[in-house]
This record gives C-alpha cells, sequence and structure tokens, in this order.
C-alpha cells in the first residue's frame, strides 16, 4: 500500500459525515471498535483520508497516531481515493512468468503513478495482485470490471485509449 500523500482535494459530504459519526456512537462503546469504524469509514467514504481519521481520532477519544497506526498496518484500508477506473494487474506467478511485471511497468510509466496511487484527475488508480483466477489468459489485467489477458506491453496505450476518450 501506498502511504504518499494524495493531491486530490478531499470532497467529503455532510451526509458521509452525518453517516461516519452515527456509525462511531453507535460502535465507540465496543471493545475493539476502532476496525470497524475504519471500515466503516472506507465503506462510506472509498477510502480513509486524513480528514476522515481526524473525525474519528477526536469523536473516539483516541489519538490520530493510533488511529494512522491501525489504518497505515493493514492493507485493507487505503490512504488514497480509487479512481474512476481501478486497473489492477496481477503479479502472482502464472502471470508474472508471462511478462506481467513489464505490462505493470508500462502502466506505471503511461498514468505516472505506482501501486495505491490515483491519477491527479481521478481518472484511474493502479493495484497489483496476486490472482485474478484467469491463469490460462496469463498475463491479466483488470479495469474496473473489464479482464484484459494475454497481455504484452504494448498493448497498454489502446487500452487506456478506450477509457481516456469515454
Amino acid at each position: 500500500m501506498s502511504n504518499r500523500v494524495c493531491k486530490l482535494p478531499f470532497k467529503g459530504t455532510e451526509n458521509q459525515e452525518r453517516e461516519l459519526r452515527a456509525l462511531i456512537q453507535r460502535l465507540r462503546d465496543q471493545e475493539g471498535a476502532l476496525m470497524p469504524v475504519l471500515q466503516g469509514a472506507q465503506e462510506i467514504y472509498g477510502y480513509l483520508p486524513i480528514e476522515v481519521m481526524e473525525i474519528i481520532a477526536s469523536t473516539m477519544g483516541v489519538s490520530l497516531e493510533e488511529v494512522y497506526g491501525v489504518a497505515t498496518f493493514y492493507s485493507q484500508f487505503s490512504l488514497n481515493p480509487k479512481g474512476r477506473y481501478k486497473v489492477s494487474v496481477c503479479l502472482g506467478t502464472a502471470c508474472y512468468v508471462k511478462g506481467s511485471g513489464e505490462v505493470y511497468a508500462r502502466l506505471q510509466e503511461k498514468l505516472g503513478i505506482t501501486t495505491g496511487e490515483c491519477t491527479p484527475d481521478g481518472e484511474f488508480s493502479l493495484e497489483a495482485c496476486r490472482c485474478v483466477g484467469a491463469c490460462g489468459l496469463a498475463p491479466v489485467m483488470t479495469i474496473n470490471e473489464d479482464v484484459y489477458g494475454r497481455l504484452v506491453p504494448d498493448d497498454i496505450d489502446g487500452i487506456l485509449a478506450k477509457y481516456q476518450n469515454a
């Protein structure tokens, strides 16, 4: 997970904050409430920006360092927003042996981001995964629900163009 600061401004709504505060009120007295609060907050916002972690810390009466520590320790949490198009490249054994590392490198170069990051325009986010269950199509990449297989680095420009012009 990348912990680099996101360049996109936080765009939380009043409804999201109301929902977060209600969640905290409902869970705050339970033992170990921080994990389910963070999970719920990520469901509400899609990620855990510092502004949300500050609300959690102050409302639950814990330090921001504790909230941040938990959020960065567990890989299920993201500190960066996801793009409109979520790009995931399989780096599992079958895909890697067939060249997914080079496909991933081309994506990083073309998008100007790395794992866990989002492009400045909010269009693309990039993740690496271990297996998508399509080993016969190796190497494989997904963009949202679309699956692309038997990729070579030269395929990337044309695939990204479909989404950039959508």
